[in-house]
């Protein structure tokens, strides 16, 4: 059975992606809409450059054109706009509040695209027949996918090596109206081996690790080299009896296939899973890649 997948995210109310081209891509996110640059959106752009700065109130430029993958810059304000404001997501029962800035690295504090995984946690964490099952959510930035698991009534550790994207995410539990999710500031690699030496087990884990990072001590993250052990250690602290993976990657050049295989290698009993890209379409019809995923269940 061929499981790949490509998934149009949908279901926003206050999330639209307007146009997209010329390296860039215009997003309305609530009241606001935001220029900002997209290096895959290659193609030409459907609106004129007037109609998308009569749109903008808010744009990203690159400190340097030569580094196309750079997400180093400064926004310009074209039009007045709120340092902070909040926008919602709603699916079933689930109910999230998230409070968006303008970051001196081009994001806002969401990735839009991660509702269709938030979806899949809740209607996971729903199905899996688990009291309060456990859920640990690896490079967890400012917490969309650990409110959905709290949402749905799991036990959440939500891993972070950033201190200030943990309190972030602390503001947006509170805005959701959720409280007892555990934060942990550290290295994703330790903390999963600490839990391996523990002896503790999930019956849910969550990655959505960067290309390159570095954790709070310095500690070294490049995705090509490191992913395949903590995969390996991961699928250790799954529950063996009942459990789900999430693993969300953007990095440009790595395929879905890539994800596929990892989870294959390591965790024996899938009862389904499925892996592929998320996208987005914009108000002109192109559809826009952003990222790979894969989701697995064993039960």
């Amino acid at each position: 059975m061929n499981n790949f997948k490509l998934i149009q995210t949908s279901g926003w109310s206050d999330y639209e992606l307007i146009d997209t081209g010329g390296y860039e891509k215009l997003e309305r996110f609530g009241e606001f809409t935001i220029s900002r640059p997209e290096p895959q959106a290659c193609w030409n752009k459907t609106l004129s450059p007037t109609e998308w700065d009569s749109l903008t109130h808010a744009m990203f430029i690159k400190s340097s054109d030569k580094e196309r993958n750079s997400e180093k810059g400064q926004w310009v304000m074209l039009k007045k706009m709120k340092e902070q404001w909040f926008i919602n997501y709603a699916y079933k029962e689930m109910k999230l509040r998230f409070r968006l800035g303008l970051t001196s690295f081009k994001h806002l504090g969401i990735f839009p695209e991660q509702a269709d995984n938030w979806n899949y946690i809740f209607d996971s964490i729903k199905e899996i027949n688990v009291t309060q099952p456990k859920v640990l959510n690896l490079f967890a930035y400012t917490g969309g996918a650990s409110l959905a698991a709290k949402a749905a009534g799991a036990d959440v550790v939500h891993v972070d090596s950033v201190k200030q994207v943990v309190n972030w995410s602390h503001e947006n539990m509170e805005a959701s109206g959720l409280h007892g999710i555990r934060w942990v500031v550290e290295d994703a690699m330790k903390y999963v081996k600490r839990e391996l030496r523990r002896g503790n087990k999930y019956e849910g884990i969550i990655l959505d690790p960067p290309a390159y990072g570095r954790g709070p001590d310095g500690e070294k993250w490049v995705l090509e080299e490191q992913i395949n052990e903590l995969m390996a250690h991961c699928s250790e602290l799954l529950n063996p009896e009942k459990a789900f993976i999430v693993v969300n990657l953007y990095s440009m050049g790595f395929s879905a296939l890539v994800v596929h295989n990892l989870l294959k290698s390591f965790v024996k009993n899938i009862q389904h899973e499925e892996y592929g890209e998320l996208y987005f379409k914009d108000k002109s019809g192109n559809d826009l890649p952003l990222g790979t995923f894969v989701r697995a269940k064993t039960f």
